[in-house]
Order: structure tokens, then C-alpha cells, then sequence
């Protein structure tokens, strides 16, 4: 991937949890600032550790336990329901979490941590196909 290109990666969910994609994400060319944006209000993107698999787990289960679906009693104040139980949560997790990533690149590497990966945090219970933006721009 050169200067100043956008691309779009789509990663296909299972329902809630953490999606790594480090390995989505095309090769960059020389030093600079990597971008990416998921275009959904209801998934989120993280950096996380890709080392155990417990991590993802307990953040998903951590997630699920702090804004719980709207058919719990403790949620009895949404309004936004007719999408599902799930889905004014996740739009709820998704304004907690972010939504856009910046990574610093140099030689064409991104300057992640030894234990570190790039993650889509899908909030719905349902399959979906998301779409993250991927823009770099070169210090070249």
C-alpha cells in the first residue's frame, strides 16, 4: 500500500467478540501513519493483546457484564429497541470504545508490541460483514 491510499478490508463476525485482522492488513511501504475507521456504529477497533486468547474473552465477557442486553431489567431505560436487544448496547459500546486507530509505521512495519494485534470488536450477536477504511499516509 502506497502514500495517500485508502483501501477497504471486510471481516465477516460470528456475533459478539474480538476479530483479529493484523494479518488483513496490506503491506506498507516505507515510514509514516496508518489510519483505519470501521464504518458501523455498532463494532469498534481495538489494539489488544493476540497472545491468549483469555484476553479477548474476558474483555468480550467484561463488555457484556458493563452494558448487558435491553431485555435486562437494568436496561429497562432504553428506548431504541425495535433493532433487537442487542443492538442499542452495541451502539453503547461503541461510542465507549474507539471506532479509528492510528499506528505509526516505519521501513513498512506497523510499531505494534511484541504481544500486541489490531482487532474488530463486533457488539451484535448476529454474522456481519464489516468494513474498515484503511488509509496510510508516508513520512516519504
Amino acid at each position: 500500500m502506497t502514500s495517500n491510499q485508502t483501501v477497504e478490508i471486510t471481516i465477516a463476525t460470528g456475533g459478539q467478540g474480538l476479530y483479529e485482522f493484523t494479518d488483513q492488513i496490506p503491506h506498507l511501504k516505507g515510514s509514516g501513519l496508518l489510519t483505519l475507521f470501521v464504518r458501523h456504529t455498532s463494532a469498534s477497533l481495538l489494539i489488544q493483546e493476540n497472545a491468549d486468547p483469555e484476553v479477548q474473552t474476558d474483555l468480550a465477557n467484561f463488555f457484556a457484564r458493563l452494558v448487558p442486553p435491553a431485555t435486562d431489567p437494568s436496561m429497562s431505560y432504553l428506548t431504541h429497541t425495535y433493532e433487537g436487544p442487542d443492538d442499542m448496547p452495541a451502539h453503547i459500546k461503541a461510542a465507549l470504545l474507539p471506532t479509528h486507530l492510528s499506528i505509526p509505521v516505519t521501513d513498512g512495519q506497523m510499531m505494534l508490541g511484541t504481544w500486541q494485534g489490531v482487532y474488530l470488536f463486533e457488539h451484535r450477536t448476529r454474522p456481519h460483514t464489516r468494513c474498515v477504511a484503511v488509509s496510510f499516509l508516508s513520512n516519504d
